[in-house]
């Protein structure tokens, strides 16, 4: 087994600097990957592992390395396609088990990814999601053909109940040989090293960034006696749609207590919720959200209070 810090014995080749370069800093791209993004969660499906690899596969070849992306096929979405900037994605005909996660056998995907990995001379494997089975297959074909890997873990998990605990196993055996861990937080770095028993040196934190000048409200739009939250976001527990329902059923429950607390719940009444995402086949989320901001509003309108017309 190679060693878990990255010294493995399986170097993979990379462009090697120029004879007539110094040892000094240079600006100069002297060495460049080739790199395959693998998993399961891909463009057309939407949510933040696709956007993740997306953005980052732009951001390396825009510094000179060769990415691909390797994916399961999306309905008529299959073989090779191409996106911005060359970025060639591959969607492989493997069959899917659960929500979007192909099955997993470790032999049915070798064929196909030692295939990619051999024509597109890959040098380093990048796997996303504890989730995707295909991100698990890719680390165990690639260091059986001595190529670094690393792994990139985007969500929480628990410790009790029997996925958790099922995934945690399959986490633990899937990490033990991999060069390089990457968490988006360091909340999800400590869940991840208890997960998996990790050495805590080789996994790196590096959070996820959102460019502001994405998200710029119309000025001419703004309400300065309003204050609007905004949560956008896949409507499921995991992303603490219960947190925001709690915060307005507190809301409306202030409406039955005394006199004395009243000017309280009518600052509260101009703090809107614009809450956006898109629900998972199954979920019963938007049923109990809707009816509870409806039922929120319909209250606040027998109180005699106003209430914002677009809420």
């Amino acid at each position: 087994m190679a060693n878990r810090r990255g010294g493995g014995q399986g170097q993979p080749p990379s462009v090697s600097p120029s004879p007539g370069s110094s040892g000094s800093l240079s600006t100069d791209r002297t060495c460049t990957h080739n790199i395959c993004m693998v998993s399961d969660f891909f463009y057309p499906n939407m949510g933040g592992v696709e956007s993740h690899i997306y953005q980052l596969s732009q951001c390396l070849i825009e510094r000179g390395h060769k990415v691909i992306t390797v994916t399961h096929a999306y309905g008529n979405r299959k073989g090779v396609r191409y996106l911005t900037n060359g970025l060639k994605v591959y969607y492989l005909p493997l069959r899917v088990m659960y929500n979007q996660s192909t099955a997993t056998t470790l032999f049915h995907s070798l064929p196909l990814l030692r295939y990619i990995f051999v024509r597109e001379r890959i040098t380093i494997i990048h796997s996303h999601s504890s989730f995707s089975a295909m991100a698990h297959d890719a680390l165990f074909h690639a260091k059986t053909m001595g190529l670094q890997t690393v792994f990139t873990d985007h969500s929480l998990f628990g410790f009790a109940d029997v996925s958790s605990v099922l995934t945690n196993k399959l986490l633990t055996v899937s990490l033990c040989d991999t060069n390089h861990i990457i968490c988006v937080s360091y909340t999800s770095k400590e869940n991840t090293v208890l997960r998996a028993a990790l050495n805590p040196e080789i996994v790196s934190v590096i959070p996820n960034a959102v460019d502001p000048t994405d998200f710029t409200p119309e000025p001419f739009r703004r309400h300065d006696s309003v204050i609007t939250v905004v949560v956008v976001s896949r409507l499921v527990y995991r992303k603490g749609n219960n947190i925001v329902a709690l915060f307005a059923l507190t809301a409306f429950f202030l409406n039955f207590l005394s006199e004395t607390v009243q000017y309280l719940y009518v600052m509260i009444t101009c703090l809107f919720i614009l809450y956006g995402g898109f629900i998972m086949t199954g979920n019963s989320c938007k049923g109990r959200s809707d009816n509870q901001f409806i039922h929120l509003r319909r209250e606040m309108d027998k109180s005699g209070y106003k209430c914002c017309p677009n809420l």
